[in-house]
Order: structure tokens, then sequence, then C-alpha cells
């Protein structure tokens, strides 16, 4: 990609946003990019602040959709478990047993998250604002099954539990984990952005086939193949598979970077999504195993802040009070 003679120098999209590790250095005005090959700050449009795939403040799509419906009364339609409206008990720690929240932004709870995601997708397709569609998600032209798709199947919105019962299934046997729901996200919401097209009933299933599959391929060191989808989805071939992630891929512009502010953004959201929807993230009792392997961390936390502050000149046998990597405490603690 690097070289100016590259094929890719001519038949490459249209130059977009990319990759900025550091978006506050620009090329001064009197430089000029040399050949074909374009400056990071002249790739970046005016107003790639306002993408919330790459900009940390800029508020996720899936979030606004989300408020339209919360706002008018419209939520998702609750399963059996949960036609009492009544808020479910929350476990409380005691002496004997202590319940954690097991999800963290660095080790995301597959479950929970899937659940999510698919439910920030549902809202995507119901509160959408057009219907723009591409050949190349049609589910009609590319059907995933031999049985083909129902003559109204682009008028009917899917319900939460039929979208997380597809990206579950994708998951549980393509062996994935949560951070790829969380990256998978993040490329559906930039493929919205970028693409003129629009998640709808008749084109959902392969969007987010073709985000999962982009996603999987960015974070995990051992990606799953294209041709291990079609051992999963029977009726689709290979060649499909690889039109779907070349497509995908330009109407990205090959932008697949995801800056950790941007993925922390979209986790938290997520999770204020759940709260909003009665979503919740149920706390795990703490075995022996977890609370050694906390320990641990806490642990190697500890060392790292002894050795910074010996770097900065304090004595091994100073006061731990005035150790931090912010200076001294303002205040000190007491436990009982």
């Amino acid at each position: 990609m690097g070289n100016k003679n590259s094929c890719c120098a001519h038949s490459s999209p249209p130059p977009g946003r990319k990759d900025v590790p550091h978006y506050e250095e620009y090329l001064p005005k009197e430089q000029e990019s040399v050949g074909n090959l374009q400056h990071i700050s002249e790739r970046e449009p005016e107003d790639w602040d306002a993408d919330p795939s790459l900009h940390p403040k800029a508020g996720t799509i899936f979030m606004e959709r989300s408020k339209v419906s919360l706002e008018n009364g419209l939520v998702r339609k609750r399963s059996q478990n949960h036609l009492v409206d009544v808020r479910p008990l929350k476990k409380s720690s005691s002496c004997s047993t202590i319940y954690l929240d097991d999800s963290t932004v660095s080790q995301p709870n597959l479950k929970n998250t899937v659940k999510c995601v698919a439910l920030a997708i549902y809202y995507h397709i119901k509160n959408r604002t057009s219907h723009r569609q591409l050949d190349i998600f049609d589910e009609k032209l590319h059907p995933l099954t031999r049985d083909g798709v129902a003559d109204d199947y682009d008028k009917h919105n899917p319900e939460h539990r039929q979208i997380y019962k597809f990206v579950r299934t994708l998951f549980n046997a393509a062996q994935l984990t949560a951070e790829c729901a969380i990256i998978a996200l993040v490329y559906l919401e930039r493929l919205l952005t970028y693409a003129e097209v629009d998640i709808t009933p008749a084109n959902w299933k392969r969007i987010v086939l073709g985000a999962i599959l982009l996603a999987s391929k960015v974070w995990d060191d051992q990606a799953v193949w294209n041709v291990d989808y079609c051992q999963i989805l029977k009726d689709i071939t290979v060649e499909d598979m690889n039109e779907l992630e070349r497509q995908f891929l330009e109407m990205l512009q090959f932008n697949i970077n995801v800056p950790s502010s941007v993925y922390a953004k979209y986790y938290f959201d997520l999770r204020t999504l759940a709260e909003a929807n009665d979503l919740s993230f149920p706390g795990e009792p703490l075995s022996k195993d977890r609370a050694q392997k906390l320990e641990a961390m806490s642990r190697v936390c500890e060392d790292k802040v002894t050795e910074q502050a010996l770097r900065n000149g304090y004595k091994k046998w100073s006061s731990m009070d005035n150790v931090s990597t912010g200076g001294p405490r303002r205040s000190v603690a007491i436990l009982s």
C-alpha cells in the first residue's frame, strides 16, 4: 500500500478517514504530498469529529436512535420472564459470598455484550431514517440459506431475540470473543456513516455478518477463515463471503483502525443502553481462582507504582501515603 506504483493508487476509493493516532499533528501548508501518497491530515475530512467510530467524543448512533424509542415509551418486547414490571432482586455481598460484575472494559462478559450489541442493532433497524440499499447486502439477492426468504422479508423489523440468536450462533460456533462484538458494532456504524446504506429488515443479517467477519480478523490473533463461516452457514459459498468482505472493506475505505478511546466509549454506551432497557449485568460470586487473579493483578499494579516512586527519588522505606503517580495524596482512606 505504501508503494506509489501500487495498483491501489488509482483503483482505491476516494480518500477518506484514516488512522489518526495523533490527530493534532498536521502537515504545514507550505508542504505538499509526494506523488500519489497523501499526508494523513489530507485524508482526514473536516467533519471527522462528528463520526462516532473515529472520534471519542462523538455520540454513538445507536444511543441516539434508542433515545427515540425511550422518549416515546416504545421499548423492545420483553420475554415471558420479564412480563411482570418489577426489577429483579439485586444480589448483595455478605461475609461468606462476594458478588462481582464480571464484565469490564478490558474483559467484557461475552453473553451480556452480545445481548447489548444485538439490542443496539435492533434500535438501528427500528429507528432508521431512510431505506437505502445495496445489492451486496440484500438477502434476497444473496440468500444465506437455500430456502431463500419470504416475499415480505423487507417489511417486518426483526425482534431483539431474533437478532441475538443470529449473532450468538456466529459467536458460539466461531468461538469469538466479546471484544469482537464491540469492534463489529464500531464497523457497522462506520459503514452507515461512510456508505450510502441503511440497515433494514432486508439486509441486516449480511451487514452484521460482514462486520463480524472483519472484526474477527482484525481483533483475534487466530482469525476465523471465510471457509469456516461456510461451515456455520451451510448454504453460503466462499466466493460470496470473499465478495462480501471485499466490498465491506471498500465501503469502509479500508479504515479498520479502532482507537482505544472509541472502543471504551462504545463499551460504556452499551452498558448505558442495557441499563435503560432493564438488561442487567448479573453479578457473579467471587471464586477462589478469580480472587487469586485479582490479587495478582493488584500486586503487579502496586509494583509498578513502587518502581515509579523509586525512580522519582523516594526511599524504599518512605510512607506509601506519599507515593502515587499524581503526587502526594490529599486524603487517606481508613478501612475498618
